[in-house]
C-alpha cells in the first residue's frame, strides 16, 4: 500500500531536544533531593507525556511533586531551547525534498512543540498539522494520537508511516496499524540504541529516509 502520510514525533526526531530535557529535569528533581541520571531518563521518560513522568516519579520514590514543578520545568526548558535546540542532523534538508504530506504527533505540551517548531524555522511548513497528546484520552504507547492525527489528516492508518526514536512510541504505531521507522541519530541515542523489536527499521540518517519510504511503498513494509 502506498505511503499517503508520514508522521513525525518532534523531540528526538525533528528536534534534537531529549538531552536538552533530560539534563533540565535531572537538575530540577536532583534540587528535590530526588536522584536521577541520564539513563533513568531514556528508559522511563522517553516519548511519554508529563503526567505519566510525575506518575513514574512519584511511584518510584514515594513523593508528590510540588504543585508548580510542571510549569518551572518547561519554563526552564524553554528557556535552554533559545539558546541550544538544533534541529536532528539533516532533517530540514531531507524536509525540504519530502513530498509525501506529513505531520507531527507529539507527547509535547502545545506550547513546547509550538515553540520547538518556532525555533527550528519550521512552523509554516508543518501549519496546523501538529497534534499533541493533550487531545487523545491516552497517550503513547496507546495508538489514540496517531490515530487522531491520521483522522485528522484524511488517511487510512494503514497508509501512514511513523517516524519515532522511542518504544511507546514505536509500540503506538504498530497498535494503530502503521508502520514505523525507529530514528536514533539524536544526540540522545548515540551509544545507547533502543532495544527494538527485531522487525522494526531503524535508521541513524536522515539521507536514507527517501530510500527508506520507496521500500515501505513498494514492499507494504519496512524490512
Amino acid at each position: 500500500m502506498r505511503i499517503e502520510l508520514v508522521i513525525f514525533d518532534c523531540d528526538g526526531v525533528i528536534a534534537d531536544s531529549e538531552v536538552l530535557s533530560a539534563s533540565v529535569m535531572i537538575e530540577q528533581l536532583a534540587e528535590l533531593g530526588l536522584i536521577l541520571g541520564p539513563d533513568d531518563i531514556r528508559r522511563d521518560f522517553l516519548g511519554r507525556s508529563f503526567p505519566t513522568v510525575a506518575k513514574v516519579i512519584r511511584e518510584s520514590f514515594s513523593r508528590e511533586l510540588p504543585a508548580d514543578f510542571e510549569a518551572e520545568y518547561r519554563r526552564r526548558l524553554l528557556l535552554r531551547f533559545e539558546d541550544e535546540l538544533a534541529p536532528t542532523p539533516g532533517f530540514p534538508d531531507m524536509l525540504s525534498d519530502l513530498r509525501t504530506p506529513c505531520c507531527v504527533a507529539t507527547s509535547s505540551s502545545p506550547p513546547r512543540v509550538a515553540r520547538t517548531l518556532q525555533l527550528l524555522g519550521l512552523s509554516e511548513f508543518f501549519g496546523p498539522d501538529v497534534f499533541t497528546a493533550s487531545q487523545v484520552a491516552h497517550g503513547k504507547p496507546a495508538p489514540d494520537l496517531f490515530l487522531f492525527a491520521a483522522s485528522r489528516m484524511g488517511i487510512e492508518p494503514a497508509a501512514a508511516l511513523v517516524v519515532e526514536d522511542s518504544l511507546p512510541g514505536i509500540e503506538a504505531a504498530r497498535a494503530a496499524g502503521m508502520r514505523v521507522l525507529a530514528y536514533h541519530g539524536a544526540s540522545h541515542l548515540r551509544g545507547h540504541p533502543l532495544a527494538i523489536p527485531a522487525d522494526v527499521q531503524s535508521f541513524d540518517n536522515w539521507r536514507d529516509f527517501p530510500h527508506l519510504l520507496k521500500q515501505a511503498e513498494t514492499l507494504g513494509e519496512v524490512r
